[in-house]
């Protein structure tokens, strides 16, 4: 099966010399009696010519049977192109090749979808793709985006040795450990009725690592998550998992930012400023609305609560009297949206909890509302100044409680920013990439329904050393040692300077997050037992890989950088997984289903 050149090799100074290709039949045309056909593989596409005048002519009858992507070799003399039918749309657009040989190696059955015509084959149905994922990988796109996807995996590997990073595989059966998302179980044959656990990441291995004395770890890593699907969400993903001994968080952000930097400029020739610009939680969430802030864009969140406290209008009177606060943002340009885009910022707001959206139109010179009539004129001044309020704005705000005043305006925020792109009114430059990092989170977080604190990060993140103190009495003050990368919008990964004493570790299991002692014991012990035989201070951070390369191909959804991604039941239509099992494997397991029928 020897070829001589790939399929986006052949130039002009290759001209009068035989060559033998392998591919694909991208496509076959038939223009007065001689066969043109263009042969991709891998590296990309070269068209062949099929004359019938020098050709013996069951040779030509094969080519002129051949279907799209069907599998063949060719020999031929390359020449060039006749003049004026250059294809400058490929790299070897100049020449093509008098075919003598044509071995078909394997005929395609009819194809269920089109692959040769980007725009054709980017408007089939995405289960129809998933289903026939064999066939939607050969087209360049796609393709494309997982030569990426090699390529900056192997530059993150270079790095990471470079900074003098080992790279530790950690196990993938592992036990469950239940403190975030859902996990899946795995049957253990040998005892029935125990279970391993796949890891949700390798957090609590790497920190072991750690206490091993590894000091510097590394890991391209399988992880799986039982949790609902989105489009930048899968069940099994990858992450670039990285831990250090003796560190802060600022050798954390020098590393992320050198190694991030290194993949721009190799995946796509471009240098990134660094270093990046670093955000607290709360200025994220106060003037974005957001803890990964798209910062492209202005839009920004404006505070009313001193200006409205008292006001005649009840919502946002009532919503400072109860110690809440009064948002607003400007969508510059707005006011003509219609009334179907107002009702879905309106469902918007109510999916975080409020009653309803107010708004205000300013067309004509005129403010238009039916809050304006309880707005005295101070009021209109502070909005004036504060908005720089002109014809055509859009002004919408948000009333409540802090934390969700700002996550109701953050979403509006980006749907507006969508509805303005759209129109034209909102342009964002493609190669323009902003990082940050996002710095300061609270420590922990209130559920109210349980009425307990639960871990903002993970329940290893250690506190600010300032805040130890108040663990126990304002617990709402504790500021935890995380951080975000985040570009455009998109959390890149997170991480923590971890706690490393074990006394602390204990006392936030036990006295904060109200994790009983012989659970606490059984589900962390071996962490807490290792800590005991002295562990270094140490951090790290975990960057979504799947998520990272979408950003680097400037594609929406992780499915389209990962090569059998599932749907977005869960499901991998092209194996047909998941599926139901025989009974005799159950028996072995020591499972019994009880499964509900279906309606």
């Amino acid at each position: 099966m020897k070829r001589t050149h790939h399929c986006n090799e052949l130039r002009p100074a290759h001209i009068g010399q035989t060559v033998t290709l392998c591919g694909w039949v991208h496509s076959r045309r038939d223009l007065g009696g001689v066969i043109f056909i263009d042969i991709r593989d891998r590296e990309g596409r070269t068209q062949t010519v099929f004359d019938p005048s020098d050709l013996p002519k069951e040779v030509f009858d094969r080519a002129a049977a051949l279907r799209s992507e069907s599998v063949v070799r060719v020999t031929g003399r390359v020449r060039s192109r006749p003049e004026g039918t250059n294809n400058a749309k490929i790299p070897t657009g100049e020449i093509e090749v008098m075919v003598r040989e044509l071995e078909v190696l394997n005929l395609a059955d009819p194809l269920p979808f089109q692959i040769d015509d980007p725009e054709t084959a980017s408007r089939v149905n995405e289960e129809l793709r998933l289903k026939y994922r064999f066939l939607d990988l050969r087209r360049p796109e796609l393709a494309r985006n997982i030569r990426l996807r090699s390529k900056v995996a192997i530059v993150t590997r270079q790095f990471m040795d470079e900074q003098g990073f080992l790279e530790v595989e950690t196990p993938i059966l592992f036990k469950s450990t239940p403190e975030g998302a859902r996990e899946f179980l795995v049957p253990n044959r040998r005892d029935p009725g125990t279970f391993y656990a796949l890891p949700q990441s390798p957090q609590q291995f790497k920190q072991i690592l750690m206490v091993g004395g590894i000091e510097r770890y590394y890991q391209i890593a399988r992880c799986f998550r039982d949790e609902d699907q989105r489009a930048d969400r899968q069940l099994e993903f990858t992450q670039i998992d990285i831990e250090m001994s003796f560190i802060e968080r600022e050798d954390i952000y020098a590393l992320i930012e050198g190694l991030l930097k290194r993949i721009w400029k190799t995946a796509l020739d471009q240098d990134i400023a660094t270093p990046f610009k670093r955000m607290p939680f709360v200025e994220a969430m106060s003037r974005y609305g957001m803890d990964k802030p798209d910062t492209r864009f202005s839009m920004e969140l404006a505070d009313f609560t001193e200006e409205f406290c008292g006001s005649q209008f009840k919502v946002f009177g009532g919503a400072v009297a109860a110690g809440g606060v009064v948002k607003a943002i400007n969508a510059k340009g707005l006011a003509c949206a219609t009334q179907g885009q107002i009702e879905s910022m309106t469902e918007l707001a109510k999916s975080f909890g409020a009653k309803g959206l107010a708004f205000i139109k300013v067309e004509n010179g005129e403010w238009k509302s039916p809050i304006v009539r309880f707005l005295t004129d101070a009021e209109k001044a502070a909005l004036q100044t504060k908005l720089a309020i002109e014809e055509g704005d859009l002004i919408l705000f948000a009333a409540g409680e802090w934390l969700a005043a700002c996550e109701i305006l953050g979403r509006i925020r980006l749907y507006a920013a969508e509805v303005l792109k759209a129109a034209g009114k909102l342009v964002i430059p493609a190669d323009r990439f902003d990082f940050l990092w996002v710095v300061d989170f609270p420590l922990l977080s209130f559920d109210k329904e349980q009425n307990r604190w639960y871990s903002s990060h993970h329940p290893f993140t250690a506190p600010v050393a300032e805040d130890i103190p108040l663990l126990k009495t304002e617990t709402r003050k504790v500021r935890g040692q995380h951080y975000d990368v985040v570009v455009n919008g998109v959390e890149l990964g997170g991480g923590s300077i971890r706690i490393h004493q074990p006394d602390v570790q204990k006392t936030v299991f036990e006295e904060v997050l109200q994790i009983p002692p012989d659970e606490t014991k059984l589900r962390f012990g071996y962490m807490l037992e290792a800590f005991r035989y002295g562990a270094p201070p140490h951090g790290g951070i975990a960057l979504g890989f799947d998520r990272l390369i979408a950003i680097l191909c400037n594609t929406p959804s992780i499915r389209d950088v990962i090569a059998f991604p599932k749907t977005a039941k869960g499901t991998d239509l092209m194996t047909d997984a998941p599926a139901p099992v025989p009974a005799k494997q159950l028996r072995e397991l020591y499972l019994e289903l009880k499964v509900p029928k279906k309606e």
